[in-house]
């Protein structure tokens, strides 16, 4: 595979993340449920409204 073949799919595997966390935020919203996120060992809660 070449590096522009790697970059290419790697865009089109951002993109498609980035499709699936703003479905998913919407969902939630919908739902007006909470969301987990970790970053660095930490857990956090946030309310979807507040993304």
């Amino acid at each position: 595979m070449s590096e522009q073949e790697s970059r290419d799919l790697r865009d089109e595997i951002m993109t498609g993340l980035d499709k699936s966390f703003t479905r998913l935020v919407t969902s939630k919203k919908k739902d007006n449920a909470d969301m987990a996120f970790a970053e660095k060992g930490e857990v956090y809660m946030v309310r979807a409204v507040e993304i």
